[in-house]
């Protein structure tokens, strides 16, 4: 009896981070607005979706995304304070912090037990951002053409472990720092 619960549980566990969504894109719905994108996964069936909240303010502050059955909210931890983001999805709080102050080639992503650095691949240049960990596996975000930031590519060959929240962390920095705000 002991060893067929045991079985259950292993197999539940080993379920829940199977299904685990790996990101391969994220594109304008429109090509001349940068306020509503369209997620792609590794599930054809599963496209989802990142929304500006605020869109007749133009307010970048404040973001939802759902990807499935999956939901969620990032926006600025303090409404004056680009330094600091937050997703909140699936349960979890991710924050994500620049390393350097008024720079955003660099941050530290964290969730409170797992902590990831994204950096910039080339420094000013925010087309290619990478993360600088590899025990995580590897994580690469990067514009479909130079210059470009409507079409976005992601390599996303990290860890099952790593939540669709934190990929979503990842995604989001190298994109909104790289859009034009205007």
């Amino acid at each position: 009896m002991k060893q067929q619960f045991l079985l259950v549980i292993i197999f539940i566990s080993y379920s829940s981070i199977a299904t685990s969504q790996i990101l391969f894109g994220f594109e304008t719905r429109w090509s001349d607005d940068f306020r509503e994108w369209t997620i792609f996964t590794d599930d054809e069936e599963k496209e989802g979706n990142l929304n500006m909240r605020w869109q007749q303010q133009m307010d970048w502050s404040e973001w939802d995304y759902r990807i499935g059955e999956s939901t969620g909210s990032i926006k600025l931890k303090f409404k004056n304070d680009p330094s600091v983001w937050e997703v909140r999805g699936d349960g979890e709080i991710i924050t994500m912090r620049m390393k350097w102050n008024n720079d955003v080639n660099e941050w530290t992503i964290s969730d409170g037990s797992t902590k990831i650095t994204l950096k910039a691949a080339y420094n000013n240049n925010l087309n290619d951002w990478k993360i600088v960990e590899n025990k995580f596996g590897t994580f690469e975000l990067f514009m479909e053409w130079q210059d470009d930031p409507r079409n976005w590519t992601v390599i996303d060959e990290m860890d099952k472990k790593i939540s669709l929240p934190f990929r979503m962390a990842l995604s989001f920095l190298g994109i909104i720092h790289s859009i034009p705000k205007n």
